[in-house]
């Protein structure tokens, strides 16, 4: 497919979708049923499912996760205005997806730091919940003297999670590192993520990024490509 403007993408999308995908898909459902080989050509030209459109899709999939890393790098560098004290230098960012060799995702000489940009729902929320922890537990076990930080957009719900009783089994059960370097160092001490939260507390400050970033707190942000 030739290189498309990222401003033609949409176009070519509501090509397919239209105005409402789901009900243009229902409406597909529907019409499709009894459609053989020889009436392929003429139905996937009248329902728009051509291969200009697909590669529109998948070419705005790409340009997604660019984006979520874009709003990570600059959640960072927007938040350092509020965060630097006098005095305080930084050391190093990571600003790309995962850490790139670092640590953590800020360093200065007075802290370490983490952010999560993302928008809680307030439902089942497995894949944050389990981000979130590995952030906490990394930071709380660093052996670092410095002061820790885990920014986050809102602190409601990852405060819950963390007093909650979702099994410890199962927020590491997703990420084979963690839960190895967790098991070696406490074993089964701890079952819940209560447990485990409680006995780390005052290791690390959990603070609300919102009023820095009113842009991403007004809005739904994807999950956080930062996985480091």
């Amino acid at each position: 497919m030739t290189a498309i403007h990222p401003s033609q993408l949409a176009d070519l999308l509501r090509k397919f979708s239209g105005s409402d995908l789901t009900g243009t898909l229902s409406r597909i459902e529907g019409s499709v049923r009894g459609i053989t080989l020889g009436d392929c050509s003429k139905f996937l030209l009248e329902a728009g499912a051509e291969k200009e459109v697909l590669g529109a899709a998948a070419a705005m999939k790409r340009l997604a996760g660019q984006i979520n890393v874009a709003i990570h790098a600059l959640g960072i560098l927007l938040c350092l205005p509020h965060i630097l004290e006098e005095a305080e230098e930084v050391e190093c960012v990571s600003l790309g997806a995962g850490n790139t060799g670092r640590e953590f995702d800020l360093e200065t000489n007075f802290r370490i730091a983490e952010f999560k940009f993302i928008h809680w729902r307030g439902g089942p929320e497995s894949i944050r919940q389990n981000s979130i922890f590995k952030d906490f537990f990394l930071l709380a076990e660093s052996k670092s003297t410095k002061r820790k930080y885990l920014y986050v957009l809102g602190t409601e719900h990852p405060l819950r999670f963390l007093n909650g009783g979702r099994a410890l089994k199962s927020v590491l059960s997703k990420n084979d590192k963690i839960q190895q370097l967790f098991y070696k160092r406490f074993g089964d001490r701890f079952v819940k993520v209560s447990d485990y939260y409680q006995s780390r507390r005052d290791n690390v400050l959990i603070e609300d990024v919102s009023a820095w970033l009113p842009e991403l707190a007004s809005d739904v942000v994807a999950e956080d490509v930062n996985d480091g």
